[in-house]
């Protein structure tokens, strides 16, 4: 097979383009956008190809044509128009401590545009120096004006738990962002990208005519790399990971399915890759969870502590858009910024309640989402656990030997520290029963590839579910219970009915817990 170049870390479509990077076309998609609005906003999590999305607009619209060589626009756009283009990527202006240095980062954006179109010693304010940048653009070129505004609320997002900071940065952005509404008539198109909701924190609050795209059916698949695209543009890198790991192409694609599909942005959308994810996969050619060791959304820890957010609820919400797609100072619970964040996804929709049921993603976003919580919530070292229980539990069921799974987990229950600070995490989740159910919440989801919790039935949801190759555990955990009424709870709820036509043995486990002793009680094996 001849060698594949990913364009691992590179959002840069010329380059992309001009080097021979693996690129998934999007311009067919790119091209309607264009023609939906002149002002276009789109939401996505971070890694997910906004900024390559943006690179491609300004190569687009700067009429480099070459670059498009072979792809779906050709075959669509006749006129290929150059536009002056002012690109500013905002994600290059965090980390500013105050008002005034975050002014003089987004004047420093604005300065290689200056030196093409000119200042004005009266434009002292970023809003006022991007205006006359957009008007002298126009007057010196005769032709209308493309913004692009990449990762719009990126400094914004770094003091979201912080309301004095927080309200002096909306501000400046707000008076850098006015203009827009003022130069519509030299704006031949602009376009904005973010993770939260354009109108979040009030900023767009004069730009009342631009078009979010971010549930559109017909744009869902824009970022991102879907399943179809998988198996007819990049089955040789499919089959590349494979046989480094021994199993078979289909194999493969299922272990990246799990892995990194499941993305849903619209009521009517394909599954979604994580794009970043998937090429580092197929660069590497070992499946990581790459997106969480590209670092995690340090905001979204603060703001679900604050709304007090049941983590072992987030697999199955049924909810209208409204309770995920609003802004930021409307929110009464952190789902809009789980959502918007990439933590949750669309996972189905029901045309006749107009509800969306919303759920954990993949493998990579459940676990990358317990490592972080897991010592926030418990004060339990994460890799600890990990690398200590959960190898020595799964070894044992891998075994066949229910009763030393069970005994492991009783051993580590015992051994879990009284937390500094206990009083205070009871508070946060009501009850001392809530605080270890979020902590075997957490404990086993970081089993993911394992182990399934909190799963769904006609009458309730198991505690946990455990696939191995010949047989499927069903269990129940029982706090201030007996094993008998976790048993009891498993039959009468009918938690095995599901995998009754499996050919695996189901074996049913129900476990008392008590929250004075701390540890388990008892535990019976119904096989």
């Amino acid at each position: 097979m001849t060698e594949r170049r990913y364009p691992v870390g590179i959002q840069t479509f010329s380059r992309i383009r001009s080097e021979g990077y693996v690129y998934i076309d999007k311009t067919d998609l790119m091209w309607r956008m264009t023609r939906v609005s002149p002002y276009v906003f789109l939401s996505r999590p971070r890694r997910f190809g906004k900024s390559l999305l943006t690179t491609t607009l300004r190569s687009f619209f700067e009429g480099r044509r070459e670059l498009f060589e072979g792809l779906k626009v050709m075959e669509m756009e006749k006129e290929w128009r150059c536009y002056p283009v002012i690109h500013i990527d905002v994600s290059r202006v965090k980390g500013q401590k105050n008002e005034d240095l975050l002014t003089n980062a987004l004047k420093k954006q604005l300065k290689p545009y200056t030196e093409c179109y000119g200042s004005d010693p009266d434009e002292l304010t970023p809003g006022l120096l991007f205006d006359g940048l957009i008007r002298r653009a126009y007057q010196q070129t005769g032709e209308q004006v493309v913004v692009l505004i990449d990762e719009y609320d990126a400094p914004l997002l770094e003091v979201l738990h912080e309301d004095e900071q927080l309200a002096g940065f909306r501000r400046v952005m707000q008076e850098f962002y006015q203009c827009l509404k003022a130069d519509e008539a030299m704006i031949r198109f602009c376009f904005i990208t973010g993770i939260t909701k354009f109108s979040q924190l009030s900023i767009f609050s004069t730009l009342n005519n631009i078009t979010n795209i971010s549930l559109m059916p017909e744009f869902a698949a824009i970022c991102g790399i879907t399943g179809e695209e998988i198996d007819t543009q990049m089955m040789p890198d499919v089959e590349r990971v494979a046989k480094e790991y021994e199993v078979s192409s289909a194999e493969m694609r299922q272990m990246l399915r799990d892995t990194y599909d499941g993305y849903r942005f619209s009521r009517k959308s394909p599954d979604i890759y994580n794009p970043f994810s998937l090429m580092k996969a197929f660069n590497e050619r070992e499946l990581r969870y790459f997106w969480f060791e590209s670092g995690t959304s340090s905001y979204l820890l603060p703001q679900m502590r604050r709304f007090r957010t049941d983590i072992t609820k987030l697999d199955d919400l049924v909810v209208s858009s409204d309770a995920f797609d609003q802004p930021t100072e409307n929110m009464i619970d952190a789902l809009p910024l789980l959502y918007q964040s990439g933590y949750l996804t669309i996972k189905d929709y029901d045309f006749i309640s107009q509800e969306y049921t919303l759920g954990i993603p993949n493998v990579e976003v459940r676990v990358g989402l317990t490592r972080g919580l897991l010592p926030a919530v418990t004060g339990m070292p994460t890799e600890g656990v990990r690398s200590g229980f959960a190898v020595r539990f799964w070894r044992a069921l891998r075994a066949d030997d229910t009763e030393l799974a069970l005994n492991e987990l009783k051993a580590y229950l015992a051994s879990l520290p009284y937390v500094e600070g206990f009083k205070k995490k009871l508070e946060e989740v009501s009850n001392a029963e809530g605080f270890y159910e979020w902590s075997f919440y957490l404990i086993f989801s970081m089993l993911n590839v394992y182990v399934v919790t909190q799963v769904k039935s006609a009458n309730g949801r198991a505690d946990m579910v455990v696939f191995m190759p010949d047989a499927i555990y069903v269990m129940e955990l029982k706090i201030n219970g007996t094993a008998q009424d976790a048993l009891d709870q498993i039959n009468t709820k009918g938690y095995a009915a599901p995998y009754a036509t499996d050919p695996r043995r189901v074996v049913k486990v129900g476990i008392g817990f008590s929250v004075k002793d701390r540890t388990m009680t008892d535990y019976i094996i119904d096989d």
